[in-house]
């Protein structure tokens, strides 16, 4: 019998919740293809102790000849998950009367079309019953907007929440399941010292979560603890 290993491609695994994430999963058996923007010591420490089960690449995925180039490395590799979590932030306190244009179209072209672009060049690597997902963020739910804030970077997941809906329409009858996944507010660079969260208190249950969502199919949008966010 070949490899029954479960493999996950987590795009975005550097530091932070991508870290957690690889690690995680390495924790459950998984055999791990993990990508940074640059190098990290602790993806590659992280690698150096998996035993061959995390293997690291190098993509932005800003860029469309990146993101090709490693879709053309990964050759025929099948995975059991797709799990993107590449994103950025703006100041809590900048609105979209002082943001630049120039800030605006970063955050939205690495929240929202990037997301999408590297989703759509790798999907046809998940298999049949795999999963598709995307670490989205409780900010994306518009009705749950009461207190304003990261007025931009609410926009930018709010925006990748509605492209995976028409993804979702477009593939009507693909079988797997697609996840918008909230991790909480978590206390990392990008969430701040403040965030509630520690990494360990979100990780493994957003993790858990997803894997009780396999073989589901279609499109769900949930927080760490599995509840529905709504839209």
């Amino acid at each position: 019998m070949g490899d029954t290993t479960k493999k996950l491609l987590l795009i975005g695994a550097g530091r932070g919740l991508g870290l957690a994430i690889a690690a995680e999963y390495l924790n459950r058996g998984w055999r791990v293809v993990a990508t940074e923007i640059k190098h990290s010591n602790a993806l590659h420490t992280l690698s150096d102790a998996s035993e061959g089960k995390l293997e690291i690449e190098s993509v932005d995925v800003t860029s469309p000849n990146q993101v090709a180039a490693l879709r053309s490395r990964l050759g025929d590799q099948r995975f059991d998950l797709f799990f993107h979590n590449a994103g950025v932030s703006n100041p809590e306190h900048e609105t979209v009367a002082e943001v630049s244009t120039m800030e605006f179209v970063r955050i939205m072209v690495t929240n929202a079309l990037s997301p999408m672009r590297v989703l759509e060049a790798f999907q046809d690597l998940v298999v049949e019953n795999g999963t598709l997902g995307i670490m989205s963020s409780g900010q994306g739910s518009v009705s749950n907007n009461q207190k304003g804030g990261f007025e931009v970077y609410r926009a930018s997941k709010a925006a990748l929440n509605s492209l995976m809906r028409s993804f979702k329409v477009r593939h009507v009858g693909d079988p797997r399941t697609m996840l918008l996944m909230a991790p909480g507010w978590v206390r990392t660079d990008m969430g701040g010292p403040n965030a509630k969260l520690s990494i360990d208190e979100s990780i493994p249950k957003l993790v858990a979560v997803m894997e009780a969502q396999t073989g589901k199919g279609g499109l769900h949008y949930l927080d760490y603890e599995g509840n529905v966010v709504p839209w």
